[in-house]
């Protein structure tokens, strides 16, 4: 089991001194990879429920700071040598793909292959109002975006045409080190976002609803593959959970999870380095 650090630019930790303590702190005591989040805005009062609570608003107030994920990554690749570097995730539907593939691979390159690029549809109505992107488009754009993304990743320039962008052959440089490209993990807890990562995935990350949404998932995964002919085994599974012992760790892993991701304990660098390394020693080490 691999284990990362979900919301690394989020609160607190879009300050320097705490965001650089909280990434060292986690390659040195042995996590796998860091997970930044994003919202390019939070329009005030809105209206759409978020997903992943029983009241339907976001954790923390409307104005707590949420640093770009991009640039909380470029700062930890240059701080760090081995953790990875993931998006946990981009609302991939709110960007131009012809960007993000550029933002991508050069990460890729400047971290020495350690990007993944995670994505979600996104639930915030207001802020594709902001933005300018439709709502009711967003699950087609993301799908048409990974494609497009993939395509401009490839060797030789080629065209590409579809609903939302098209463009005759262009060089894109540089190209990630990875081969083919940064993995991409589609987010989602809802059975779309399963079969989503079976078509186009290279993992698929749930993230929210624990243990217990987890079978359902993955058999709505396992039966989009089964479809299209594809190998589920493909398709690294992430999770989260706030509150992981190594019985948990056991029930992620029985149930084909290969990463479990949590969020910090702590947000001052002497906390952070406390509990961080407890959790090394309780979880990390025996699993």
């Amino acid at each position: 089991m691999k284990f990362g650090l979900f919301y690394a630019n989020a609160g607190p930790f879009t300050a320097p001194d705490a965001f650089e303590a909280l990434v060292r702190t986690a390659e040195e005591v042995g996590f796998e990879s860091i997970w930044t989040v994003e919202h390019a805005v939070v329009p005030v009062g809105y209206r759409s429920q978020y997903p992943y609570s029983k009241d339907g608003r976001m954790p923390g107030r409307e104005n707590s700071p949420i640093g770009d994920p991009l640039l909380a990554l470029a700062y930890a690749a240059a701080v760090t040598k081995k953790i990875r570097l993931a998006t946990g995730i981009v609302i991939l539907p709110q960007r131009h793909p012809v960007y993000v593939a550029k933002e991508f691979a050069t990460l890729d390159v400047l971290s020495r292959g350690r990007a993944i690029l995670g994505v979600g549809i996104g639930w915030l109505e207001e802020e594709f109002e902001v933005i300018g992107v439709p709502f009711h488009e967003r699950a087609a754009r993301t799908e048409e975006s990974i494609r497009a993304i993939r395509s401009l990743w490839r060797d030789a320039p080629e065209p590409f045409e579809g609903e939302f962008f098209r463009w005759n052959p262009v060089e894109s440089n540089p190209k990630p080190v990875q081969k083919p490209g940064v993995p991409i993990v589609i987010g989602g807890h809802v059975e779309g976002a399963a079969r989503r990562a079976a078509r186009i995935g290279d993992g698929f990350f749930p993230a929210r609803g624990g243990i217990a949404k987890i079978p359902g998932l993955l058999r709505a995964l396992r039966d989009e593959c089964g479809k299209i002919g594809r190998d589920p085994a493909e398709i690294e599974v992430t999770a989260s959970d706030n509150d992981l012992d190594l019985d948990g760790v056991r029930r992620y892993e029985e149930e084909g999870v290969s990463r479990l991701v949590t969020p910090p304990r702590a947000f001052d660098p002497e906390g952070i380095r406390r509990s961080l390394t407890e959790f090394a020693e309780r979880v990390i080490a025996k699993a």
